[in-house]
């Protein structure tokens, strides 16, 4: 035991000695963590009595934006911001703009007429570049309740520079004009143009390409399509509430119903007597966390150009898991036409897409698959523009920055009464 002592005493006395050199290193270390801990008391003291410390704040550590979220902070106006004194008070109204941009590239088999699909889609009978939408986004808030929202896009012409005088070389246009009173998060209601919640595509993935993984919507959410209402001029009263935790959230909407161009809203004032009204119900739980299950009913009464005046229902549902891995996005249509003379028509619509951020190369890697399909019987007048088709779109996006992404994807279109349709498009679409 004594031996054992001894030699304790021997290891130990190297290690007192390499100690009490560095004794006045650590005295001097831990006299400058007590002064910071001393400043720090006296920081969260000033915060407590409600004055403004002069030490400037740290700056909050950058964060990439998910996509998830990009569309909602995008389109809500911005609240007043919390006042760190007493003589701080928010100023309205309180102007932000943000913005979208792509430009796009396709080469298809298609040497002809597109088949009744818009230019959003891309098809054209010749290869090459494209500019796409330019989409500015402007929120203000203009009082603790109240906000504003607007949304402009600027369309290439392919007519630009021809006529008398010449047509210019983009179309502006006014997508979105909203003004909404936020009483709680149980009630809300606006008035305004929006882009009509009849499903779910249409108000999670507005104009500005970056917020969506793919290149193109689903052909019956397109812009400038016709088989749902893709725009709305009315008011909408919307709220959640908690429901055991199921979050149910509602949507109930009246306005002017399609225009005479059913691809259109009426902008200028309803083209009848009638008004379109719609709900729109889906729970978001708690648990699994993402999950998304709703659906819609959408009444008008038509009065297209050269067309018979119908009645129109919208029955429409959705399915989506809106997380990264996986993304899995799914919805169905009907719309039912009732002439004043005649027989009633149905016709469908849905698309199922999945996609995955791949856990490696740095998550910036997201490869993607959809189907999607349109019938419309041939003896709907109504929709007679719009094409009777079965798409499948694979592809894949590559997010080289947190505000810009690369798409690539391939397309094969099977057309009734058409040859197929299969091509390549590329895309690189971003937000500022």
């Amino acid at each position: 035991m004594k031996r054992f002592v001894a030699i304790f005493i021997l290891f130990l006395l190297p290690v007192c000695a390499r100690a009490q050199a560095a004794d006045t290193e650590t005295r001097e270390l831990i006299a400058r963590l007590l002064a910071r801990i001393d400043t720090l008391e006296q920081r969260v003291t000033e915060l407590e009595k409600g004055r403004d410390p002069k030490t400037p704040a740290v700056p909050a550590a950058r964060q990439a934006p998910a996509e998830a979220t990009a569309a909602h902070l995008h389109e809500q106006a911005p609240g007043p911001e919390t006042p760190t004194s007493e003589a701080a008070q928010p100023v309205y109204p309180s102007l932000k703009l943000s913005g979208f941009g792509d430009v796009n590239f396709s080469a298809t088999n298609l040497h002809g007429t597109s088949g009744g699909f818009g230019p959003q889609t891309l098809l054209a009978p010749h290869s090459g570049f494209a500019l796409g939408q330019t989409t500015l986004h402007l929120t203000s808030a203009l009082s603790p309740k109240v906000s504003f929202f607007g949304e402009l896009t600027f369309t290439a012409r392919t007519d630009a520079g021809t006529g008398s005088p010449s047509a210019p070389g983009f179309n502006p246009e006014v997508e979105r004009l909203i003004l909404r009173y936020d009483a709680n998060d149980y009630f809300k209601i606006s008035f305004g143009r929006y882009h009509t919640p009849v499903n779910y595509w249409n108000t999670a993935f507005h104009h500005g390409q970056w917020l969506q993984t793919t290149i193109s919507r689903p052909e019956m959410t397109q812009f400038g399509g016709a088989f749902i209402p893709v725009h709305f001029i009315g008011t909408l009263v919307e709220g959640a509430v908690p429901a055991g935790g199921l979050n149910l959230n509602y949507n109930f909407g009246l306005g002017n119903g399609r225009g005479q161009v059913i691809g259109r809203g009426g902008d200028a004032g309803d083209i009848n007597n009638n008004r379109a009204w719609l709900v729109n119900l889906f729970v978001k739980p708690n648990l699994p966390y993402g999950i998304q299950v709703g659906g819609s009913v959408y009444r008008d009464r038509l009065n297209p150009i050269g067309g018979q005046a119908a009645g129109e229902w919208i029955e429409s549902a959705h399915i989506v898991w809106q997380k990264e891995t996986p993304e899995f996005l799914a919805e169905f249509a009907n719309v039912t036409h009732q002439p004043v003379f005649g027989r009633s028509r149905n016709s469908q619509a849905w698309y199922v897409q999945a996609a995955y951020r791949l856990p490696w190369f740095e998550r910036l890697w997201k490869p993607y698959y959809r189907i999607e399909q349109i019938h419309v019987p041939r003896s709907d007048a109504t929709f007679r523009a719009v094409p009777t088709f079965t798409g499948s779109t694979a592809g894949v996006r590559y997010d080289f920055s947190s505000l810009a992404a690369f798409k690539l994807e391939y397309r094969y279109y099977w057309l009734r009464d058409s040859a197929p349709v299969k091509g390549i498009f590329a895309q690189t679409s971003f937000t500022f």
